[in-house]
């Protein structure tokens, strides 16, 4: 017989299936909802709680234990999303009857800008792969194209050869939502990429038939830790002391555009942004930059 947590898990799984084949979500957002519905399953196995006794105080005692345990106010906003996704879920396909999220609000979320390199910080990170080696040259291709297309981490690895419009300066991507778009890229980048395809992917790959086109020291696609990786060492060896990732190069991508005068709706379009208002916390990153500047410079600033 299936203990609680067992029949529990079964749900899940079939939810994941659920939001993979009818939703098309992509799998780290299935991954994450993933991981907060498991935590949420074991708190009930804890508390010998059933699925159909499940209430609104049963969901409000598990966000104040996470809470308790010292989780951020966002991570509880998101815990929050994904009960509410899953239990909505639940009621259409008839596992209950009603549902506990109902009359539970969303915290309201930490407001916090994304860390920006300058623009001077970006010329040290690119300057720091040695080019005259394989790797070398791949890794400043790489960042060359992160920072001209501003793409996710998950972008930039499945992006494949054929992706690339080289005599036209445009390259297409699959962004959340399985959403294509199409973007110019620009013509260093491009210098940096057939350079890198013609001398040194030939060295790393192994097998002809991989399409994809930053590859690992394996000859295989080029994973999101891996970058995550590179990006911190390249960090590190530009003598640059902010916490960076990935992102980073996304966010200074968005942001360098906005302050040399782009139009916010072309940068929303650029990144792939469904809803202008995730585009424009990069407004807020650009006029904190402005201030920086006039406090640093204006002589009576201070």
């Amino acid at each position: 017989m299936l203990t609680s947590e067992e029949k529990f898990n079964d749900l899940l799984s079939d939810y994941s299936t659920y939001l993979r084949t009818e939703r098309g979500l992509l799998e780290n957002s299935i991954k994450s909802y993933h991981q907060d519905l498991s935590e949420f399953g074991h708190y009930l196995h804890q508390t010998n709680t059933v699925l159909t006794k499940i209430d609104r105080f049963t969901i409000l005692d598990w966000l104040n234990q996470l809470q308790q345990t010292g989780k951020s106010n966002n991570s509880v906003v998101h815990m929050v999303s994904s009960l509410r996704k899953f239990f909505a879920y639940l009621l259409e396909d008839e596992k209950i009857d009603v549902d506990p999220m109902l009359k539970v609000t969303t915290p309201k979320k930490n407001a916090h800008l994304p860390q920006v390199l300058t623009t001077e910080e970006i010329e040290r990170i690119l300057a720091v792969p040695d080019i005259t080696t394989k790797l070398g040259l791949r890794n400043r291709a790489l960042l060359e194209t992160m920072y001209a297309t501003g793409f996710r981490v998950t972008e930039i690895c499945n992006l494949k050869m054929a992706d690339l419009h080289a005599d036209l300066g445009l390259i297409t991507t699959i962004g959340k939502g399985e959403k294509q778009r199409i973007i110019p890229i620009g013509e260093i980048s491009l210098l940096y990429i057939a350079k890198y395809f013609n001398e040194s992917r030939p060295l790393l790959i192994k097998d002809e038939n991989v399409p994809y086109l930053f590859v690992n020291d394996h000859g295989r696609q080029l994973s999101r830790q891996g970058i995550f990786k590179l990006i911190k060492s390249f960090a590190l060896k530009a003598n640059i002391t902010k916490d960076i990732s990935p992102h980073t190069m996304r966010h200074s991508f968005a942001t360098h555009l906005l302050e040399n005068g782009a139009d916010l709706r072309i940068v929303q379009e650029l990144l792939g942004h469904s809803d202008i208002s995730t585009t424009q916390i990069y407004t807020h990153v650009s006029q904190k930059h402005l201030k920086e500047q006039y406090d640093k410079f204006h002589p009576r600033a201070n």
